[in-house]
């Protein structure tokens, strides 16, 4: 049988998703709850970080351990990646000694390359185009607070990158509208747009775009690998901040969002993400229970 995989959202089906999503709900109850839950003993994650991250490796490793399986972290120093081994020669190698991989890299054609030769699972823990592992606990984190996203209205601000392409497949999936504000040379992926159709509209000022938004989403200005750019992006993006002016625009109920890492007094004010609408703690937690529901979506499955 042919894995499946979870390069973006669009690998999945929107009930497949919303079933997902329940069952991440299902799983952070049962944890705190002090319940065990071993479904994946005895398997083998492998992560691959081209790219490093906090978060990313804590929510996997700790995912598989609590599913009593095991977590592999293997870092540029570990592997090929890069330097000189062909993507195609070492997927099919790592891919015969564990059960799942989850690579987090800069270019999305590493990630998709390295599926295609994979003889099991591959999951995007992030790459240049999207970010789809984040997008799972932030759908999770919505619906906790608010029931359902299907029918609402996401606002984002800021650049447009992969979590904003994330977002528009997000929209599509979960089917609400999404408003984008970013500054003109910084849009989404232009072919992201066109599939979403009007489930998207793109253009709008910042504080238009949180008109009556549910939920306000943001990002860093400059994302790893950008640092150079830094000192243009923030000239560039001057007016694009969440503040409180902007969250004044949305529903009194609604929501903020943030990633994380974040940089208070840049792209969102320390009152903000420090405020009652934030739910970034929240957020960042939902990575563990997402992602659990996503290894037992694709693990926990008959050969």
């Amino acid at each position: 049988m042919k894995p499946r995989h979870f390069l973006s959202l669009l690998d999945l089906e929107p009930a497949e998703l919303d079933r997902l999503i329940g069952r991440a709900i299902e799983l952070k109850a049962a944890h705190y709850r002090g319940l065990t839950h071993a479904s994946l003993r005895g398997r083998v994650l492998a992560m691959v970080f081209e790219k490093s991250s906090t978060r990313t490796r804590v929510s996997f490793e700790a995912g598989m351990a609590q599913l009593g399986g095991h977590a592999m972290f293997l870092s540029p120093r570990d592997t090929q990646l890069g330097r000189g081994e062909p993507i195609e020669d070492m997927a099919r190698v790592i891919s015969r000694m564990v059960d799942c991989v989850m690579i987090r890299c800069f270019r999305h054609d590493t990630v998709s390359r390295f599926a295609e030769y994979s003889s099991v699972p591959v999951i995007n823990g992030l790459s240049d185009y999207v970010h789809p592992c984040q997008l799972l606990a932030d759908i999770q984190t919505f619906v906790e607070h608010r029931k359902q996203i299907e029918g609402r209205t996401v606002a984002w601000i800021g650049d447009g990158n992969n979590m904003c392409n994330s977002w528009i497949e997000a929209a599509r999936q979960f089917r609400f509208h999404l408003r984008i504000a970013a500054p003109e040379a910084y849009g989404p992926d232009a072919e992201a747009l066109r599939l979403a159709g009007d489930y998207v509209t793109q253009g709008a000022s910042p504080t238009d775009a949180a008109d009556g938004a549910d939920l306000v989403v943001t990002d860093v200005w400059a994302s790893m690998g950008q640092e150079d750019e830094q000192r243009q992006r923030l000239k560039d993006f001057a007016g694009f901040q969440v503040n409180a002016t902007v969250m004044a625009r949305a529903k009194p109920e609604a929501l903020f969002m943030h990633c994380l890492p974040a940089h208070r007094g840049e792209e969102v004010s320390a009152d903000v993400i420090d405020g009652p609408q934030s739910v970034v703690w929240d957020e960042a937690e939902n990575r563990l229970h997402a992602q659990k529901a996503l290894l037992e979506f694709l693990l926990d499955r008959p050969p």
